[in-house]
């Protein structure tokens, strides 16, 4: 589940909520590890915050299954950049 809410910054900035209920300490932490790199990762546009609540069935993803979620939650809240322009933005 992922919370957004524009802030006019000059950047982005993200935030994880991995309560207990997902599972122990070593669960919790493999996942925000995951999830960081992941985002990392991602062309967000910028001035967004943004909250991922992360659910018990996270747990047992793979990075692949959490990319592909993070993408598709990006992706409908309309925050990710298109790939085209961001390549090389010289020749457009």
């Amino acid at each position: 589940m992922v919370k957004t809410l524009p802030t006019g910054l000059s950047s982005s900035r993200y935030g994880l909520s991995v309560s207990k209920k997902v599972g122990n300490a070593v669960t919790r932490n493999r996942l925000k590890r995951l999830l960081r790199e992941i985002m990392r990762l991602q062309m967000i546009k910028q001035g967004w915050d943004i909250v991922f609540i992360v659910r018990a069935e996270a747990a047992d993803a793979d990075y692949h299954q959490l990319k592909n979620s993070v993408t598709k939650l990006l992706a409908q809240a309309q925050l990710l950049i298109d790939n085209d322009k961001t390549i090389n933005p010289r020749f457009d």
